[in-house]
């Protein structure tokens, strides 16, 4: 019985599936962690929701920004950018199950020895409100008014984290963290603009992992920054290796630690991630 996690597919079918054949993942046995961001800017979106809902037993899944914006097009309340590849999901004749299915999968995943999560972990929570913020934003989406409340998902306010914030400004924080974040400043506000490398980043910036105040929790394995690429330490798995602009689709033996990838068909955007 394996763990397998994955970073960002991202709509990559094809890589995905000679990836979990390599990982020799075996449904109802292993089970696969899927990081966040399983559609949009690759070919085939509806393919990789398909596939992951009816493994649905096996194959566990938290939400991504790419992943959210899916579910705010469907709801009204969003717009499609630039190199969007999501209207084929919403076209399709199973969108209703697929978008129903999706909305009522976790931002956070708590294992014994390791969280799963998109972005991260927002470097001043404690592991237990990390997983309690989370636990509230899944209600939000699980309610009847869901749409309503992806209306108010949008916007990079508030940057600080305030216990007293409520409602839509406090789940904006926590959605913004767990599926959004890359660098903090040196007060732990959220900067969302700059999305590089670590080498380009301005001054004063640091990536949410190395806050010097940064609490500590359990192992995260998270994706969402390919400019960051694999990273592997004592406290963070970092799987997203930019399939979609040519990179590679990356997973790991989350017991064994045995690295696994698959290089990108082709480069399926060429624009900058944003």
């Amino acid at each position: 019985m394996a763990r397998f996690a994955v970073g960002d597919i991202q709509g990559c079918f094809d890589e995905l599936q000679l990836l979990v054949e390599r990982m020799g993942f075996e449904p109802g046995r292993d089970t696969l962690y899927l990081v966040g961001d399983l559609v949009n800017r690759g070919p085939d979106s509806a393919a990789v929701l398909r596939w992951a809902k009816r493994h649905d037993e096996s194959v566990r899944v938290v939400l991504g920004n790419h992943d959210l914006s899916l579910l705010a097009l469907s709801a009204g309340v969003g717009k499609a950018r630039q190199g969007d590849t999501m209207a084929a999901v919403l076209e399709a004749g199973d969108s209703p199950a697929l978008l129903d299915w999706l909305r009522l999968q976790p931002l956070l995943l708590p294992l014994e020895d390791v969280l799963i999560v998109h972005a991260g972990i927002w470097p001043g929570w404690t592991q237990q409100q990390a997983i309690a913020l989370a636990g509230e934003v899944q209600v939000q989406l699980a309610a009847q008014n869901w749409r309503e409340g992806l209306a108010q998902m949008y916007g990079n306010q508030p940057a600080s984290w305030d216990e007293t914030l409520d409602g839509w400004p406090r789940w904006r924080f926590v959605v913004n963290a767990l599926t959004r974040m890359r660098f903090v400043d040196a007060a732990g506000a959220l900067q969302l603009k700059f999305k590089g490398e670590l080498t380009d980043a301005p001054a004063g910036l640091y990536p949410w992992f190395d806050w010097p105040e940064r609490i500590s929790t359990s192992r995260i394995v998270c994706g969402h920054w390919s400019a960051l690429g694999l990273r592997v330490r004592d406290q963070l798995i970092a799987l997203d290796t930019g399939c979609i602009w040519g990179g590679a689709l990356t997973g790991i033996d989350l017991d064994c630690g045995r690295l696994y990838q698959v290089p990108a068909r082709r480069e399926y955007q060429s624009l900058l991630p944003m």
